[in-house]
């Protein structure tokens, strides 16, 4: 019953959903001016112009927040590149690389301090770092499934996902490297790379244009 009554036109229900909103964005805005050790409770209620009392009713502590901000931005992420795929799903399995490599890169380009939360730096932070590396690992089967209609017959599945893996973990790496300065080179230069080394990674379990469509196990 309480939750149906309304304040200045308002269930309780959509108050709560607005103050959790509104220090999720005091968390993302805190966190691209100044990295994510500075995302404190206070300092995120004050952003809000929230009391402590309210950060408790949506994050059972400072980590639950860090992780919810970051998973937000993931998913944005994983989305634009999933579109960029659906978009060539047609097309050559290396032509779908590049047009998710593209995407991200340039994204990390265009945005900088929203792609530091994911391609910043998160030691001193397990929860960051466990989600760091679950990602990686989702990421990794994402690709195998997107990859698989477009793999010979007879691939090793095991060998396959170590070399998804291994190039996954790299572009984390170089998009780290990019960010920081450490790798001096334009967007599309680097697209062009990074899809090289994709192209490298994958030549031994691509089937080719004539081969037929079988089932990966």
């Amino acid at each position: 019953m309480t939750s149906s009554r309304r304040y200045s036109g308002k269930t309780a229900v959509e108050r709560r959903a607005e103050r959790r909103l509104a220090l999720l964005r005091a968390a993302l805005d805190i966190w691209q001016e100044q990295g994510w050790a500075a995302v404190t409770m206070r300092g995120v209620c004050a952003r809000a112009n929230l009391t402590d009392r309210y950060f408790y009713e949506s994050f059972a502590n400072r980590d639950a927040l860090l992780a919810t901000a970051w998973e937000q931005v993931r998913d944005e992420t994983l989305r634009m590149v999933l579109d960029a795929v659906a978009s060539r799903i047609e097309q050559p399995a290396l032509d779908q690389l590049r047009a998710a490599l593209d995407v991200v890169v340039h994204h990390v380009r265009e945005e900088p301090a929203r792609a530091q939360i994911l391609f910043g730096d998160h030691a001193g932070s397990a929860v960051l770092e466990q989600l760091r590396r679950q990602t990686v690992q989702e990421t990794t089967g994402l690709l195998i499934e997107l990859a698989r209609p477009h793999l010979k017959p007879d691939v090793d599945g095991l060998e396959f996902r170590v070399n998804v893996l291994l190039g996954i973990g790299g572009f984390v790496e170089i998009m780290l490297a990019w960010r920081s300065g450490a790798l001096d080179a334009d967007a599309d230069t680097l697209v062009d790379h990074l899809t090289g080394v994709g192209t490298s990674l994958s030549r031994m379990f691509l089937k080719s244009s004539t081969d037929r469509e079988f089932p990966v196990d």
